[in-house]
Order: C-alpha cells, then sequence, then structure tokens
C-alpha cells in the first residue's frame, strides 16, 4: 500500500473514530443528565422527565444511526460500497477491449 493510501485511511479511521466519540460523549451526557431530571420530577410526584427523555432519545437515536450505519465506516454505507464496487468491476470486465 503507498503512502497516499495509508494517509487517506489513517484520515478516515480518525474521523469515524472522532464520530463514534462524539456519539459516546452524547450518550453519557444523555444518561447522566436524564437520571438527574427523572430523580428530580420523581421526587416532587411529578413525570414531566420523562418528555425530555424521549424526545432527546430520539435524537440520540438518530446521532447513532448516522454514526453507525450510514456514515462512511458504518454498516449500511459500507455494504453500498461494496455493491458499487463489484457493480464496477462487473460493468468493467463487460466491457470489449
Amino acid at each position: 500500500m503507498s503512502t497516499s493510501h495509508s494517509d487517506t485511511f489513517d484520515q478516515l479511521a480518525h474521523r469515524a473514530a472522532r464520530r463514534k466519540l462524539g456519539w459516546y460523549v452524547h450518550a453519557l451526557a444523555y444518561v447522566c443528565v436524564n437520571l438527574a431530571l427523572l430523580a428530580i420530577s420523581f421526587s416532587h410526584g411529578r413525570h414531566w422527565a420523562l418528555f425530555p427523555l424521549f424526545g432527546w432519545g430520539l435524537g440520540l437515536l438518530i446521532h447513532g444511526l448516522v454514526v453507525f450505519v450510514a456514515a462512511p465506516g458504518g454498516t449500511l454505507y459500507t455494504w453500498l460500497l461494496d455493491r458499487e464496487r463489484a457493480a464496477l468491476v462487473r460493468r468493467q470486465a463487460a466491457e470489449p477491449r
């Protein structure tokens, strides 16, 4: 593998790691803040903390889908990329020389 390919892969790996780390930080903040909100709301006999729990949870779910499924390095992205590479190879093989 040449140095330019190695640098490109290294950059992609760093980007993917930053995205995943960002999601983990987001999830940790979600858990900590929502535990505090639940403790406050239930100690006062109310259940208002469920609204931010579900709203923010939806945002966290979408963030996770983008990071782990749709972004480069994610399963869906990787599957689509492999499929497109295979199609290009088939097209190139079918072309007359």
